[in-house]
């Protein structure tokens, strides 16, 4: 049906020009099987990867490339045909996409807070992210490698001490006895150091001068200039040191027959005022003549020895013929104390003499004899109770006014810092010594003390203290001395906090419980192990041998009884 152009419709056949054409796609028959048999123009250009029906599919495609695959699934997900290509096909667990959103703070480890972050916040803001990031890493494994050191250093020391429990308490240190105690021994008293440490004679006066003997030689002031930059070798000086014990000396022999009550020696003194600071054991010999006692030390005995680090948290262990075991560093102490009283002095010089010569040596030793002089003292003790003692001096010098002053001279020795758990003296020595010297009082505080009570009881005006080290730690034969250190007496007890009170209430003490005793033998030992000192009734003819019984007894008899 058409209409007129001016009844407003439009012709049929303009319609069809207007309407959309169906394009019938080009449709590949494969007449002899299934699939496409040729490639489309759009894939001519597409890389594509074939696989195996027996293949597991992952993704379609991995963006990532072969650099940034999980190495935990590398196997899983292979293809026979392309494995180890980036177009292979990998599977992901279904986990491993999912996020648990956790809005909570994070907290940082110990070693990432505090100055430690703050700087290395600083760093990433100055010098960038990455070189920032770098210092935090090598700061962490830093702090890492110091705590596993200090850790493993820890176990060391354990397994070395030989910790006997998790709450790193020091293993028992089982001592032997400085004289072994016999069956036919019988105990006394038994005197705890608690109870010792408390006992007190105040008002001992200082001693009286008896007799005077001997010779000393002047001290040489260029060794006060001596420091670690300007240090001195040790030098080896032959001398005769004459440890004559209280009934071997002529000298007290004569006056046990006029004066006094009490007799011994300085060094026998020392070491019963000072026993509550000692670790180590040791014995004196007492006999009770009548109304007099005599306090010796046993013949062939390390008495005399000094020893080393004995107060110390961590003393030397016994490990037989080692170097630093305990008898070999006390050789090395002894040895270092002999040699160096006697370097500091001027031998060239005339010496200062008292009226009367050395009473242990004969004419033709007088050359090879060390500076000493030998002033026998007496003290007042009360109740009838009169002490005479040998006291030493081992020098003598020209005071600020030109008077003379005695000197009480000894050294300090160093062996080992590491295992002496002390300060190297070659880097405090000339900067801290008051560090050097406090760590020296924890380590040897008995030692300190005995030589402080000498010097106090011989009435020394100074006590000259040498540090002198090993030139080589494993060379206990060549040593250095690395500077020297001078104390009144006086001055140096109340620092190193002791009291002679005490000291004089433990002397009385003893006396007084040995003068209740009957006349024989008696000997007072330390217990290797535990703090405390034993008394023993011991028989008179021990500690003797049956030839010497007839050549000493009776003149040691007449001499004193009389």
């Amino acid at each position: 049906m058409s209409f007129n152009d001016d009844s407003g419709l439009h012709d049929d056949a303009n319609d069809k020009d207007d309407r959309a054409h169906f394009v019938a796609p080009i449709i590949q028959d494969n007449a002899d099987g299934w699939g496409p048999f040729g490639l489309l123009d759009p894939f001519k250009d597409m890389p594509y990867q074939p696989f195996s029906k027996g293949d597991r599919l992952g993704k379609i495609a991995d963006w990532t490339g072969s650099a940034f695959q999980d190495k935990k699934f590398t196997n899983k997900y292979a293809s026979q045909f392309g494995s180890g290509s980036q177009y292979a096909y990998y599977h992901d667990e279904d986990e491993s996409t999912f996020h648990l959103v956790d809005t909570t703070r994070v907290q940082k480890p110990p070693y990432q807070r505090g100055r430690y972050g703050r700087h290395n916040q600083r760093n990433m803001r100055g010098r960038g992210g990455q070189r920032g990031a770098m210092n935090q890493m090598q700061a962490l494994g830093k702090l890492k490698l110091r705590e596993r050191e200090r850790k493993g250093q820890t176990k060391r020391w354990g397994r070395q001490q030989g910790f006997r429990n998790h709450k790193n308490q020091p293993p028992i240190k089982i001592r032997d006895a400085s004289v072994t105690v016999r069956p036919d021994w019988v105990t006394i008293e038994e005197m705890d150091f608690p109870r010792l440490a408390k006992l007190s004679l105040p008002g001992v006066k200082d001693g009286e001068d008896v007799l005077c003997c001997g010779s000393l030689e002047y001290y040489d002031k260029s060794y006060d200039r001596v420091n670690v930059k300007n240090e001195k070798p040790l030098q080896r000086i032959d001398r005769i040191f004459h440890t004559v014990t209280t009934t071997d000396d002529p000298v007290i022999r004569k006056l046990s027959k006029t004066e006094g009550t009490v007799y011994a020696t300085d060094a026998i003194l020392a070491t019963i005022m000072c026993c509550t600071r000692s670790n180590y054991s040791w014995d004196i010999v007492i006999e009770k003549i009548g109304d007099k006692l005599f306090f010796d030390k046993r013949d062939n005995t390390e008495f005399d020895l000094l020893t080393v680090n004995e107060t110390s948290v961590e003393p030397p262990q016994d490990d037989g013929n080692s170097l630093n075991s305990p008898r070999n560093l006390a050789l090395e102490a002894t040895f270092i104390n002999h040699n160096f009283s006697q370097q500091v002095l001027k031998s060239n010089e005339p010496r200062y003499k008292f009226d009367e010569g050395n009473p242990f040596i004969s004419e033709e030793e007088e050359s090879d004899v060390a500076s000493v002089a030998y002033r026998y003292r007496k003290w007042d003790l009360n109740n009838g109770i009169v002490l005479i003692s040998r006291c030493e001096h081992d020098a003598v010098m020209q005071g600020p006014n030109n008077e003379t002053q005695f000197l009480t001279v000894k050294a300090l020795n160093e062996w080992d810092s590491k295992l002496a758990n002390g300060v190297e003296w070659r880097q405090k020595l000339d900067t801290q010594r008051g560090a050097v010297l406090a760590n020296e009082l924890r380590n040897n505080a008995c030692k300190l003390a005995k030589w402080t009570v000498q010097a106090l009881l011989a009435g020394s005006d100074q006590i000259k203290f040498g540090y002198v080290s090993r030139a080589m730690v494993r060379d206990s034969s060549k040593h250095v001395i690395l500077g020297t250190q001078q104390y009144k007496p006086n001055e140096f007890a109340t620092q190193i906090n002791l009291n002679m009170d005490n000291a004089w209430g433990i002397l009385r003490c003893i006396i007084d419980i040995c003068m209740k005793q009957k006349d024989g033998k008696y000997l007072i030992m330390k217990d290797p192990n535990k703090p405390m000192i034993r008394l023993y009734d011991i028989p008179d003819n021990t500690f003797e041998s049956e030839g010497d019984e007839d050549d000493e007894d009776e003149p040691i008899n007449d001499a004193f009884q009389s």
